[in-house]
């Protein structure tokens, strides 16, 4: 009897261990494939013509949101630690 409930209990935790690194995979995968590809073939013509490439970034960063965001976390107030005794 003990010997199924190993053998229940191995198989259990092996089946556990499979879904999670297929999760894992699919997980990765799917972050990698949506980024998708940044070189197509118009960028391939424009690095054989001009011999670089640049790529502009989707959003430029506002430094003022930034700077606020920043101010406003640091002057919150904080819960100060309680005394265990």
């Amino acid at each position: 009897m003990i010997a199924l409930f190993w053998f229940v209990f191995w198989a259990g935790l092996s089946l556990l261990v499979a879904a999670a690194g297929v999760t894992l995979y699919a997980r990765r995968t799917q972050g990698i494939m949506a980024r998708g590809p940044r070189v197509d073939d118009d960028v391939i013509a424009r690095i054989i013509d001009h011999g670089e490439i640049f790529f502009e970034d989707d959003e430029p960063l506002d430094l003022d949101e930034i700077d606020e965001e920043e101010q406003r976390f640091w002057s919150d107030s904080w819960d100060e630690p309680t005394d265990p005794t």
